[in-house]
């Protein structure tokens, strides 16, 4: 099993201290895999549209881009970490999922993301845990994931983990042992099911690149789409499921 954990921060607080109770129970039964932005992913999307047009690897930032971008393919679960900075996620992560906009799936989504499955970790000290989960989920929903967890809490009194009171402390601690089982549990040679929503959204999307087409045969993304098949009878969520 591979796991690619995506750290909003390099911070070791409270954010990094709920992602490593929600690891503990995989270490050693998993190959886990970690950024930590900004150092991992240290430039800003420039807005040049060099990914759009088709060639991601011309980014300026590809030698940090594709190296995120490979191991989340290549991962069995995603795990995203943010705390909540005014309201949002930190900066380095909306600037790391900015480089990602080509995945979207207006434009050229992979198919290995329909698949997958994630666990959002976030914490505040009062409001904004709930903005800051959808920063890091409206990506990866439109990357394709359907089966997003979202384990975000309200801490209420302190920032610093030993000042927060026992009785909370413990009762994040089984929220998240308890996700922990579930992923543990989980059969991952089996991908997991596209939603309704992401299917929604996957053929309005069709009809669109379909129309774009028309319009414009040598379009990056609809020919991407052709490739694919998926303007035709195939689709990213009917993927082969591995024996073992």
């Amino acid at each position: 099993m591979k796991i690619t954990v995506i750290n909003g921060t390099e911070k070791q607080g409270v954010t990094y201290r709920l992602k490593e109770i929600f690891l503990e129970p995989f270490r050693g039964k998993a190959d886990i895999t970690e950024f930590y932005l900004p150092k991992d992913c240290p430039g800003f999307c420039s807005g040049c549209t060099v990914c759009f047009l088709g060639d991601e690897h011309k980014c300026k930032d590809a030698e940090y881009v594709q190296k995120i971008e490979k191991a989340l393919l290549e991962a069995d679960l995603l795990v995203f970490t943010s705390p909540a900075y005014v309201f949002h996620a930190t900066g380095a992560m909306k600037a790391m999922l900015d480089h990602f906009g080509y995945r979207w799936m207006p434009h050229r989504p992979a198919k290995e993301m329909f698949g997958k499955r994630a666990v959002i970790i976030t914490q505040c000290l009062g409001s904004g845990g709930k903005s800051t989960a959808k920063d890091m989920k409206d990506s990866l929903s439109w990357w394709g994931v359907s089966s997003i967890k979202v384990c975000s809490y309200r801490l209420m009194s302190d920032i610093v983990w030993e000042r927060i009171p026992e009785k909370k402390r413990s009762k994040i601690e089984a929220s998240l042992r308890a996700a922990s089982r579930q992923y543990l549990g989980i059969d991952y040679s089996r991908p997991a099911g596209a939603s309704i929503v992401t299917k929604i959204k996957f053929y309005i999307v069709r009809k669109m690149q379909t129309g774009l087409g028309k319009d414009n045969p040598e379009y990056t993304d609809y020919n991407y789409w052709k490739e694919q098949g998926w303007l035709d009878r195939e689709r990213p969520w009917k993927q082969e499921i591995i024996d073992g």
